[in-house]
């Protein structure tokens, strides 16, 4: 493991499968009843969160309490942000009170590789979201999920996503889950297709790791996995499709649609979803609709991606080797 984890394309497909794998012990924590590690007992890490976000920060303050770090929250509104104050002076903030660690979503790509190579800082740095840019830590619970229901738990340990066929679907444009999902996916293994309206395809898509399609009824039939995007108005400063009727009548993900997907097929979407747009309700409540799973293998993930930058090496904690006798 590298000492930050900024995209994914930055994970070699032995990292990948590592997270992986620790995560899938870390699961198993979950089931005890006391769902605690003390592996970063004395550790802080520091949730820096300028952009909204409910899953993501969520799911790392949980990770962080599991493995017993000292979490700090710290959110833009409210702060000395509103007041103008600097990434840098933040950080600085940061760094006179000693953290380990540091989560941070912003809404300017390139923000968490800025904190992490400016010297600013003397800390891990997680990307939990950049802008347009990178997600990486839900590009890995996406193929956590994937391999979990297409490989399964204990058979899919070691392995990856050799030839599996995943869709993505909907505004790729505006999508860092998207560009973290092609990068990892490709990593591993997997045939990745987008699918989306020409205006919600980025310029130079066709040099990405993956094939492009603007008709989604030609790919569902030979999917293992449809991730669902939702079309992120807020980022949108233009008219990118007719109406929303047109969108989920070409785009949209309904029963008829999910019923030519092959049998072991599964639906996902990171959330939030805005149903009867990109996924009706009777998908999203479907047993092939993974994304309430996902939100709960987030937590093992981030749990994994902590462990492994801040606890240590070893491939999972179950797994550590006894030490030899002298």
């Amino acid at each position: 493991m590298q000492r930050h984890l900024i995209s994914a394309a930055d994970l070699t497909r032995d990292d990948a499968v590592l997270i992986l794998d620790t995560a899938e012990e870390m699961a198993r924590v979950a089931d005890r009843p006391i769902k605690k590690l003390p592996t970063l007992r004395g550790r802080t890490v520091v949730n820096l969160f300028f952009e909204d976000s409910t899953r993501t920060r969520i799911s790392f303050e949980a990770a962080e309490k599991r493995l017993s770090a000292d979490v700090i929250n710290f959110t833009a509104k409210g702060s000395s942000v509103s007041k103008g104050e600097s990434l840098k002076d933040t950080a600085q903030t940061l760094e006179a009170m000693g953290v380990d660690a540091v989560v941070i979503r912003h809404g300017a790509s390139g923000a968490p590789y800025r904190l992490a190579t400016s010297g600013w800082i003397d800390a891990h740095v997680i990307n939990a979201g950049d802008g347009t840019h990178q997600h990486p830590t839900q590009a890995l619970l996406d193929a956590f999920t994937m391999r979990r229901r297409l490989v399964g738990r204990d058979t899919g340990l070691g392995k990856d996503l050799d030839g599996r066929r995943i869709t993505l679907v909907g505004d790729i444009l505006h999508s860092r889950v998207a560009r973290s999902n092609v990068d990892l996916l490709h990593t591993l293994g997997a045939e990745v297709t987008l699918v989306a309206p020409p205006t919600l395809l980025p310029v130079g898509v066709e040099t990405w790791p993956c094939e492009v399609s603007y008709d989604l009824d030609s790919t569902l039939t030979k999917s293992d996995a449809v991730m669902l995007l939702r079309v992120q108005r807020e980022r949108m400063n233009a008219a990118f499709f007719p109406t929303e009727r047109e969108y989920s009548r070409r785009y949209g993900l309904d029963g008829d649609r999910m019923a030519k997907m092959p049998d072991h097929a599964i639906v996902m979407h990171p959330g939030p979803m805005v149903r009867g747009m990109e996924i009706t309700a009777e998908v999203a409540d479907s047993d092939r609709c993974t994304a309430v799973e996902q939100v709960t293998n987030g937590v093992s993930i981030r749990m994994a991606v902590l462990y492994l930058l801040l606890g240590g090496n070893e491939p999972a904690v179950s797994h550590a080797r006894p030490t030899e006798e002298k």
